[in-house]
C-alpha cells in the first residue's frame, strides 16, 4: 500500500508561502498532531553540524516545528547523540557549545538542547527489535528511548558509506549511542600503499589509534582496532583509503537499517518525518566543511513512514539537472542516479530495499503537494 508523502517546494510571493510557513501546513497535511500529545516529552531529533560546516539545518526550521508542538500542548526538546570519532561533537559540553554557535539556544529555538546519550555517551538502553537478520536488541540513546514521541529533521544529502542520508540514517546512527554506532559500523578500513603520501591525516583523525603513521613510514589500519567509523576515509586527501565495497557495504546498511527500524518500533511508530531538500551536499554533515551542492534546492517532505519519504526524496533529486560547479562528475542529465555519479560504490538504496523488507515502511508513496491546495 502506498504511504502519503507531503511536499512544499521553495517558492514563495507572500507570507503564507514562505518556508517556516510552508514547514507548519506540512506538519498538520502529514497527520504530526497525533504526535503532539498534551504533556508528551517530543524529540524533535536533528544534527547540529559537525564545527566548520555549514549546511546544517536552520534553527529556523528547528523554531517552527517546537511551536507548533508546544501549541498543541506537547513538550518539546531538541536532541542529537555525540559522535563515535574525534571532532566538536564528541562529548556533550563540546556538542552543546557547537550546537549553540550555530544558533541552537534556547532563545532562538524555543526549547531545551539535551545530548540524547549523556556527557560521555554512557545515558543508554537496550531495547528489543524483531525481524532483522542481525541484531535481536539495539542500544539507544537513553533520552531518545525515554521520549514519548518524536520528529525527526533531516537534511537530506549524500553519504560516503551510506550512499545518502535521510530519515532513516538519522533514526539510525543519530539515535545511538557509542555502543550503538560501534555495533553498526562494520567496515574495516586500509591503506592503498601506492597512493599513500605520509601526510599522518589519518592518524590524526582515528578516535581509536587503529590508524598509524611515523616518520617516513607509510600509514597502515589496524583491522583489529578499527571501528569502522570510516572518518579516514572521508579526511585523506588523496583517497589512500578503502574497503571491499561489494562485501562490506550490505551488511553495513542492513545494521544500520535494523537499528532505524529499532527505534521506530520502539515508539510504536509515533514519529514524524521532515526532509529538506536543500543544500544537497556530497557528503554528511558529520564533516568540517561542506562541498557545493550537486543539484538546486528542491522542497521540504513530510511523512510518517521513513522509507517512504527517503525514497521520495532520492527521487526528486534523481529528476533534478546536476550542477556542473558541484563534485558530479556525471550524470548530470534529469533522470539519472545522482549520488551514483558521486561515487561508483553506490549502494545506497539497499536501504530503502531492507527497511521495506523489514515493515518500516514502504516503497511505493503518493506524493502530495500542499502547494496545490492553497
Amino acid at each position: 500500500m502506498a504511504s502519503r508523502v507531503y511536499f512544499a517546494n521553495f517558492r514563495a510571493t507572500c507570507v503564507r508561502e514562505n518556508k517556516t510557513s510552508k514547514l507548519i501546513r506540512l506538519f498538520d497535511a502529514a497527520g504530526f498532531d497525533e504526535l503532539a500529545v498534551d504533556g508528551a516529552l517530543t524529540a524533535v531529533k536533528l544534527h547540529f553540524g559537525e564545527s566548520g560546516n555549514d549546511c546544517f539545518l536552520s534553527p529556523v526550521f528547528a523554531r517552527a516545528v517546537v511551536d507548533r508542538l508546544k501549541s498543541k500542548g506537547a513538550k518539546p526538546f531538541l536532541t542529537d547523540t555525540n559522535t563515535l570519532y574525534s571532532g566538536s561533537r564528541f562529548n556533550a559540553v563540546d556538542h552543546m557549545e557547537t550546537a549553540m554557535r550555530h544558533g541552537y539556544s534556547y532563545a532562538t529555538v524555543g526549547a531545551p538542547v539535551i545530548i540524547a546519550d549523556g556527557l560521555k555517551g554512557e545515558n543508554q538502553m537496550r531495547v528489543p527489535m524483531k525481524g532483522g537478520n542481525h541484531f535481536r536488541e539495539v542500544v539507544l540513546a537513553g533520552a531518545v528511548a525515554q521520549a514519548d514521541r518524536m520528529v525527526v529533521l533531516s537534511h537530506f544529502k549524500g553519504h560516503e558509506l551510506a550512499g545518502f542520508g535521510g530519515a532513516i540514517k538519522n533514526l539510525a546512527m543519530g539515535c545511538a549511542p557509542g555502543a550503538g554506532k560501534r555495533e553498526q559500523h562494520t567496515p574495516r578500513f586500509e591503506v592503498l600503499q601506492d597512493k599513500c603520501i605520509r601526510c599522518g591525516e589519518c592518524a590524526a583523525i582515528c578516535p581509536v589509534g587503529a590508524a598509524m603513521q611515523e616518520g617516513d613510514e607509510k600509514a597502515t589500519i589496524d583491522k583489529d582496532v578499527c571501528i569502522g567509523c570510516g572518518e579516514c576515509y572521508s579526511h585523506c586527501p588523496e583517497k589512500a583509503i578503502t574497503i571491499d565495497w561489494k562485501t562490506e557495504i550490505p551488511p553495513f546498511m542492513e545494521r544500520m537499517t535494523e537499528y532505524a527500524w529499532g527505534v521506530f518500533s520502539s515508539h510504536n511508530r509515533h514519529v514524524g518525518f521532515i526532509n529538506f531538500l536543500i543544500d544537497i551536499t556530497p557528503d554528511c554533515d558529520c564533516l568540517p566543511w561542506s562541498d557545493a551542492p550537486i543539484v538546486p534546492d528542491i522542497g521540504i517532505l513530510a511523512s510518517l513512514d521513513p522509507v517512504a519519504i527517503d525514497q521520495a526524496s532520492l527521487d526528486l533529486v534523481n529528476q533534478q539537472a546536476g550542477l556542473a560547479t558541484s563534485r558530479l562528475e556525471c550524470a548530470h542529465g534529469c533522470g539519472e542516479d545522482k549520488f551514483a555519479g558521486l561515487r561508483s560504490h553506490y549502494q545506497g538504496e539497499i536501504q530503502l530495499e531492507y527497511g521495506d523488507k523489514l515493515g518500516m515502511g514502504s516503497r511505493q508513496y503518493e506524493l502530495v503537494s500542499i502547494d496545490d491546495a492553497k
